[in-house]
């Protein structure tokens, strides 16, 4: 019996989808890279001291997202992706990770008769929570990047919280370095779902191959997207607005990998188109992500927000019972 039931359960193993990965770790550190090297002169340039161990670490949150670590794989597999075709019914975007998924749930109650197809991935896994998991890192990014002001001022050592903010700026950049990548913005993520009259591959190797062997196979490099990032942006108005944008922008060039895979495009390193959208991409990946370091490191130097009444109290004219906090100001 007990050979019986280690066969099934490798077997039931074997059956389970893998989990979308991110772009490959030459992709990320060199996101990673060009975003550090790109930061102006008056920003947190103690991050250049930093590149090493942020690109060694480009990759460190799919680490955490093995099925035998479950309580971490099931809180970090939906912060990869952000499927938007799941989740039309909802606008505007709930300013809050919990009222984002309590609307899933509504969602989900709603339609489970009716449409029980469409109910199987109206839930968090099935829609992702990048754009939420991007946020809190950057706020989390502002507060040891204060630490390091306050060191300074005081002519203490600041060594500890730059460690700390080089940790969140490698994890800043996962998931916004994931958030360029098209295929982590649409459901087909991993082959085409659903009607497909234009014939697209639905083999879950395309994620694969795209941003991982053919990334490796054209030896992407940090040099290869200096030029192409721009001048910093985005330092004025709504940031949770502009991620959402970052990611319908990534998941408008969606069809152009599956159009690029169907003719073999990442088949041949020499492939211009297919290499003008690696290089584009992982570019928009990096601009995003020099962005959001430079404006954290400018919202550092003033104080801190004063939120009055608290998120947490029920006076709070957006406070909301069911996740018992107010959403983001």
């Amino acid at each position: 019996m007990r050979h019986f039931l280690l066969a099934f359960a490798a077997a039931a193993w074997a059956a389970v989808p893998a989990p979308v990965l991110a772009w490959g770790e030459r992709a990320h550190a060199a996101i990673d890279r060009a975003a550090i090297a790109a930061l102006p002169a008056d920003g947190p340039i103690f991050l250049h001291r930093y590149a090493d161990y942020i690109a060694a670490s480009s990759t460190m949150p799919d680490s955490w997202r093995n099925a035998s670590e479950p309580f971490s794989k099931i809180e970090e597999d939906p912060n990869h992706g952000w499927f938007k075709e799941q989740f039309a019914f909802l606008s505007p975007i709930p300013r809050s990770r919990y009222e984002f998924i309590l609307a899933l749930h509504d969602e989900y109650l709603r339609i489970k008769d009716s449409d029980p197809e469409r109910a199987k991935r109206t839930n968090v896994r099935w829609t992702g929570t990048l754009p939420y998991a991007a946020m809190e890192s950057y706020g989390r990014l502002v507060v040891c990047m204060r630490q390091i002001r306050a060191a300074q001022k005081a002519g203490a050592d600041a060594s500890v919280p730059e460690q700390n903010c080089a940790y969140q700026v490698a994890r800043l950049g996962h998931y916004i370095g994931d958030g360029s990548q098209p295929l982590h913005a649409s459901v087909n993520s991993d082959g085409w779902l659903g009607a497909n009259p234009k014939n697209y591959t639905t083999d879950r190797s395309i994620h694969g191959r795209f941003e991982s062997e053919f990334v490796d196979a054209i030896a992407l490099e940090p040099e290869n997207l200096a030029d192409r990032i721009g001048a910093p942006g985005r330092q004025q108005g709504d940031l949770f607005g502009a991620v959402l944008s970052f990611l319908d922008e990534a998941g408008s060039h969606m069809e152009t990998v599956y159009i690029l895979e169907k003719r073999g495009g990442f088949n041949d390193p020499e492939d211009r188109d297919a290499r003008a959208l690696v290089y584009s991409r992982a570019a928009a990946g990096a601009a995003m992500l020099r962005d959001m370091i430079y404006r954290a490191w400018t919202e550092s130097a003033r104080p801190p927000a004063q939120v009055d009444p608290s998120p947490l109290d029920p006076v709070n004219p957006l406070y909301n019972p069911a996740t018992g906090s107010a959403p983001s100001h």
